[in-house]
């Protein structure tokens, strides 16, 4: 099955790039981070062309839970410890006024969009609410500590943003698309001193954001040690109670859920990629259990790419390439990061400050555990005997029954039984014995 937004809405069709072009800025892919991008760009008068390797919003923005939310989990209070107050208060900043901005768009976009509370949960305990309100409390935000919530299972309270909202990220996407320059199948092979080589031409650029998920390029900011990539699932049931607002475990891996068109969005069954976890089975048993009379209508996965830090990395590809940037490690908060990161990036391409550039840099510290943990599960992949291997970097590849795929545990590239790619780093297909 495909994803709700999916089967209930169509994006144009762009040509496929033939001959080579010129241009100011060239953003590679073109999901919703790229498309934002050239928006926010064009908007400012700087000539811009997509390129997307299959159609636009073909990878993880067709397959989003489609929240628009500052709310990231419980960041605020992890932020504020590591970085102190400042850090929690840019974050804030740069996700509210990005919700801002969806809001005023969408006026004149017909996408679905509506007001909503979003709720972080917690079914364990209340101290890490407490910690949560008490940064927020600081930073005079106007949330709250609410119990009594209308979920068909206990909690101890949770944590209430107000005036937060969700969308239909396709119709969002089709009134955003209108005025801009796109070749759709149209894979970057690699960037040399003429410019970027497509299969049938090359572009021109005098600039370059890689927007393209996991960044594609090796050699530069040594994305595969910051990042890894994490597989979610969702079901959209039909036939049972749609609770009012949005909701979120305060647990890694726990249950999401908001509505959409009478229907309830149900996330959760998430794992590292490669590696095995819940997945539609989670799902479907929690629905069993607490919705018995309800009718799955849609099933999906996605995957995100995840940061040692729980932020983006917007900026500068690498201290090494001015004009090389990139916008990438969303953690699962693609939707609204993808409008800060297309506002920084505007900025910063036209040689502007921007007050939240600084917090969300690519060269920021490396200094953190998860660094360890990923140069850990690339060694042991990399040694692993393996008749498949991910052509990425040469990681071993396992099978996902579930979803019958070769998976890479390393850095996340995905591929069909047959070989075809199916999510990068990875730039084509395995190898034919």
């Amino acid at each position: 099955m495909e994803s709700i937004w999916r089967e209930s809405a169509q994006l144009p069709q762009y040509p496929q790039l033939e001959g080579d072009v010129s241009t100011d800025v060239l953003v590679i892919g073109g999901g919703m981070a790229g498309l934002l991008c050239a928006y926010q760009l064009k908007k400012a008068g700087v000539d811009c062309i997509v390129a997307e390797r299959k159609r636009i919003a073909s990878g993880v923005t067709g397959d989003t839970t489609a929240k628009l939310t500052s709310q990231h989990g419980l960041i605020y209070s992890k932020l504020a410890k590591k970085g102190g107050l400042e850090a929690a208060k840019l974050y804030l900043r740069a996700n509210e006024e990005a919700l801002s901005e969806y809001r005023a768009l969408c006026v004149d976009i017909s996408c679905d969009f509506s007001e909503q509370s979003h709720t972080v949960y917690s079914r364990q305990g209340v101290q890490n609410l407490e910690d949560e309100l008490a940064v927020l409390s600081r930073l005079n935000y106007p949330a709250e500590l609410v119990g009594g919530l209308p979920l068909p299972f206990p909690t101890v309270g949770g944590i209430r943003f107000p005036h937060q909202a969700q969308f239909h990220p396709l119709k969002f996407l089709s009134g955003i698309v209108k005025n801009l320059t796109i070749y759709e199948n149209t894979p970057v092979l690699c960037l040399d001193k003429t410019g970027a080589v497509t299969e049938h031409g090359t572009v021109h650029a005098n600039t370059v954001i890689v927007c393209t998920h996991f960044p594609f390029l090796n050699k530069h900011g040594s994305y595969f040690l910051k990042l890894y990539q994490q597989r979610s699932y969702v079901l959209a049931l039909e036939n049972v109670p749609i609770p009012d607002g949005m909701y979120l475990d305060a647990r890694e891996n726990g249950l999401s859920l908001r509505s959409w068109d009478e229907k309830l969005l149900l996330g959760g069954g998430g794992h590292r990629t490669g590696k095995s976890g819940g997945g539609w089975a989670e799902l479907e048993a929690f629905a069993q259990a607490h919705y018995p009379e309800a009718k799955i209508v849609s099933r999906w996965a996605t995957q995100d790419c995840m940061s040692l830090d729980g932020m983006p990395y917007i900026g500068q590809y690498s201290a090494s390439t001015p004009n090389l940037y990139v916008a990438t490690g969303f953690n699962k908060w693609g939707m609204t990061t993808s409008m800060a990161a297309a506002r920084i990036l505007a900025d910063l391409v036209r040689g502007r400050e921007n007050p939240y550039a600084p917090l969300f840099s690519p060269s920021r510290s490396l200094l953190h555990r998860q660094l360890g943990i990923n140069a850990l599960e690339a060694t042991v992949n990399l040694l692993t005997p393996s008749r498949k291997r991910c052509p990425h970097l040469g990681c071993s590849l396992k099978w996902n029954a579930q979803e019958r795929s070769w998976d890479c545990p390393c850095h996340g590239s995905r591929f069909s039984e047959g070989g075809q790619l199916l999510d990068n780093p990875a730039t084509g297909d395995l190898p034919k014995k």
